[in-house]
């Protein structure tokens, strides 16, 4: 007789920190180390109950769910060593979220050969937290701010308010190019896909994602302007294609950007992507008041834009 014909079901109680999550996401939370086919297989198969019922993997589990997860025996496996926890900055902090103000090059999670993100760092600083998820992301070479969720309540509405653009998100960036007017809308529609080299790419296209940019032009110099940009949607790489696709690549766009320029500014210093999230206005996803966040432009940036761009308010 095996140890598993001896166990007994464990029973999960639903707390507020997974009020709304799917069942599939919830039990991989308690499950580490089980293959995801394994969670889908014990679900499908009836011996995951919720409340002494069957359910679906994407049933939204709610507080005071009772969750019967039968005996699974977890496979060995060879962790990732723990991230060293360290002190990330954080601009605001309140019960139900958290902004970090991220610097350049930080991930914001793991994988692509990167082991820890700001999500995994933030975790390991804190692991008595019950929930910290990202509310949204921003590339690895943009700085500037990020919000995190400490309730799933919080997460769940932040979800809410990005997608019907709610939260007013500003960024500054440095492009090549002077634009004709001082202010102007980019509208034209994003395609997702995937290269000859299998990493993930965004280009203009017709009958693609809706996506707007609003731009405001700060100054100009040069060849090169410093530009204020408020994102009226949030689709993948937005801001960087929607500008190279208008003719001003922003300085340092390793992707969508003009290569040659941008060597030859690297030869000048400027080895980084000039984007950043500067502003960040919403209401509190819980308490309904108003939240205003704004980030300085990192050292590197704000010498550039004053050294080029003399009176520019940036």
């Amino acid at each position: 007789m095996n140890d598993l014909s001896k166990a007994r079901a464990t029973i999960l109680e639903v707390g507020e920190e997974s009020e709304t999550q799917r069942l599939d996401n919830f039990l991989l939370r308690h499950l580490k180390g089980v293959p995801k086919s394994h969670v889908y297989r014990v679900v499908r198969s009836g011996e995951v109950r919720v409340n002494s019922g069957r359910v679906k993997p994407d049933y939204r589990v709610r507080i005071g769910d009772k969750v019967r997860v039968p005996p699974i025996r977890i496979a060995a496996s060879n962790p990732k060593p723990p991230a060293k926890p360290f002190g990330l900055p954080i601009v605001h902090e309140d019960p139900s979220l958290l902004v970090i103000d991220k610097a350049f090059g930080v991930a914001v999670h793991g994988g692509s050969g990167v082991s820890h993100g700001v999500i995994e760092l933030l975790r390991a600083a804190r692991p008595e937290a019950k929930l910290l998820e990202l509310a949204h992301r921003l590339d690895r070479d943009t700085s500037g701010l990020l919000i995190v969720a400490k309730k799933r309540g919080a997460l769940v509405e932040l979800h809410r308010m990005l997608r019907d653009g709610e939260i007013e998100k500003i960024y500054v960036a440095v492009v090549k190019g002077v634009p004709p007017g001082k202010h102007f809308d980019i509208k034209d529609a994003l395609h997702k896909y995937v290269n000859a080299k299998g990493e993930r790419r965004v280009a203009v296209k017709e009958g693609g994602m809706e996506a707007v940019t609003r731009v405001k032009v700060l100054g100009s110099a040069n060849g090169l302007s410093v530009l204020q940009l408020r994102l009226m949607t949030g689709r993948t790489h937005q801001i960087r294609v929607h500008l190279a696709h208008a003719g001003f690549p922003v300085l340092g766009d390793d992707k969508y950007g003009d290569f040659e320029f941008n060597r030859g500014l690297a030869r000048q210093g400027v080895k980084r992507l000039f984007l950043h999230a500067r502003r960040l206005v919403f209401k509190h996803p819980v308490d309904g008041t108003r939240v205003a966040l704004e980030s300085p432009l990192p050292g590197d940036m704000l010498r550039f834009c004053g050294a080029n761009f003399p009176g520019a308010n940036a």
